[in-house]
């Protein structure tokens, strides 16, 4: 599916709807990009063993919606400083026409219980739905990568903007905002 993602290299940070890591290369920083290639269909919701604040959701159910899909796991430092961000992004267009949909996928043993991941929930505020994705199917459906990571989907269903780690914020509410918009 992302088999046609384009990476570059360039110098320069805070590119619009693109996920940027830093790489010190020759003694220079240089910044790795993905643009989500827009003609990528969003894959389903595969082998989510238990949901969170929902019923089961789908991709398709959330057609003519915008979506932001969060890969992340409750032991992961820099997914938890991601989560104010995400929560706040739900509260403040969750009544617009955006979805988040979070997708909870352990990286360590002691994160695939149901009742860590409900209590992390309850400690961070999180109301929107999250899918426990202890095979990593969702994961590798995504062919997700890293944790944290998010993606947004806009209304017929394609992935249009990536993000790999933490930051870019701007980015991606810029992003929804536009998409929201594009809808009214």
């Amino acid at each position: 599916m992302f088999g046609s993602r384009r990476t570059f290299l360039c110098t320069i940070a805070g590119l619009a709807g693109a996920a940027v890591s830093k790489a010190a290369f020759a003694g220079e920083t240089q910044f790795r990009t993905e643009i989500a290639d827009a003609r990528a269909v969003a894959p389903n919701f595969v082998g989510i063993g238990k949901w969170f604040n929902s019923a089961p959701l789908s991709m398709s159910d959330l057609r003519g919606k915008v979506v932001l899909v969060d890969f992340w796991t409750y032991g992961c430092y820099n997914c938890v400083n991601t989560l104010p961000h995400v929560t706040r992004l739900y509260e403040t267009y969750k009544d617009k026409g955006l979805v988040v949909v979070g997708v909870h996928t352990p990286e360590f043993p002691f994160e695939r219980s149901a009742s860590n991941v409900q209590a992390a929930l309850k400690r961070h505020g999180i109301t929107y739905p999250v899918g426990q994705d202890n095979d990593s199917a969702t994961w590798n459906a995504w062919r997700n990568q890293y944790w944290p990571a998010q993606y947004i989907v806009d209304q017929r269903g394609f992935v249009v903007f990536s993000h790999a780690g933490e930051g870019q914020y701007a980015e991606i509410e810029g992003t929804v905002r536009q998409l929201l918009n594009a809808a009214s």
